[in-house]
C-alpha cells in the first residue's frame, strides 16, 4: 500500500512516467507497513483538505529520512518547516523513543499538524513550537548550551531557502559529534548552477553550498533526485567529530 495520496499534487512539479512507475513499483514492495501508511495518507489529505501547498517530501524521501535518523541512532531531531506534519510523522518513527522538535511559522499550518500528529499516533514524540525559524533557532541554540535541553543527532531543514545557511550554522551549535544534516529543495530543476540566478531562494541554497563547503565543522555532498514530486536535490552533511 503506498502512502501516497494521488489528490496531494503541485501544478508546478515536473514529472516523468518512468519517475512514477519506479515509485509505484519500489512502493509497493518496500512500504508496506499499513498502519504507517495510513497515519501518512490521512496526513496528507486533511493537510489538502485544509488548504496547505502540496510541497511535503515525496513518500520514498520520507522514508529515507527515517531510515537514516533510525541509522544515526539519534534521540533528538531538530526539523524546521513542520507544514503538516507529513516528514514529522516519518522521523517520529525512526526509533521508539525519539523526540521531534519541530519549527514551523505558521500558526494555521501548526493547528492542521497537530492534528494529523494525534491521528497518528505519535503527538507525545513530537514538539511543536510556532515561530519563524531564523528567531526561534538561536534560542534553541543557547537552550542546548545552558543545559536546558539536549543536543540534536538529526536534522531536517525544509524552510524558506534564502536561510538555509543561518539554520546550517545554528544546526552546528547544537550538534552532536556526527550528527546528520540534511537540507531540502536545494537543486531545484537544476538552477542551483546557475551563476546568473536572481531568486532569493537559489541565491540562498548557493550561498549555504559555498558556506559548507569551506566549513570546517561539516563534510557534506549534494545529492539530485527525481520522483514523481519533481527533479530536486538535498545536500546532506555530517558534523565533524
Amino acid at each position: 500500500m503506498s502512502t501516497g495520496y494521488s489528490g496531494f499534487k503541485h501544478p508546478g512539479y515536473e514529472e516523468d512516467n518512468r519517475w512514477t512507475a519506479v515509485d509505484n513499483y519500489t512502493s509497493k514492495h518496500l512500504n508496506t507497513a499499513s498502519k504507517l501508511n495510513e497515519a501518512l495518507n490521512n496526513a496528507l489529505k486533511n493537510s489538502d483538505a485544509h488548504g496547505l501547498p502540496p510541497i511535503s517530501v515525496s513518500e520514498h524521501q520520507g522514508k529515507f529520512l527515517m531510515l537514516q535518523a533510525r541509522m544515526s541512532g539519534a534521540k533528538h531531531i531538530l526539523e524546521v518547516g513542520l507544514l503538516g506534519g507529513y516528514s514529522t510523522i516519518w522521523l517520529a518513527n525512526s526509533n521508539p523513543d525519539v523526540k521531534v522538535t519541530t519549527v514551523e511559522v505558521s500558526e494555521d499550518n501548526a493547528a492542521v499538524a497537530k492534528e494529523n500528529l494525534k491521528a497518528a499516533g505519535v503527538a507525545d514524540r513530537v514538539e511543536v513550537v510556532v515561530g519563524s525559524g531564523v528567531e526561534v533557532l538561536p534560542r534553541l541554540v543557547e537552550e542546548v548550551k545552558a543545559g536546558k535541553r539536549p543536543p540534536f543527532g538529526f536534522f531536517f531543514i525544509d524552510a524558506d531557502k534564502q536561510n538555509n545557511w543561518t539554520y546550517v550554522d545554528n544546526a552546528c551549535e547544537m550538534a552532536l559529534p556526527k550528527a546528520c544534516i540534511y537540507v531540502d529543495n536545494v537543486v531545484r530543476k537544476g538552477n542551483l548552477a546557475e551563476e546568473s540566478a536572481t531568486d532569493e531562494r537559489i541565491l540562498g541554497n548557493r550561498k549555504m553550498v559555498e558556506n559548507v563547503g569551506k566549513d570546517s565543522r561539516l563534510d557534506a555532498t549534494v545529492i539530485q533526485t527525481v520522483s514523481d514530486k519533481n527533479y530536486d536535490g538535498f545536500l546532506f552533511a555530517v558534523v565533524k567529530g
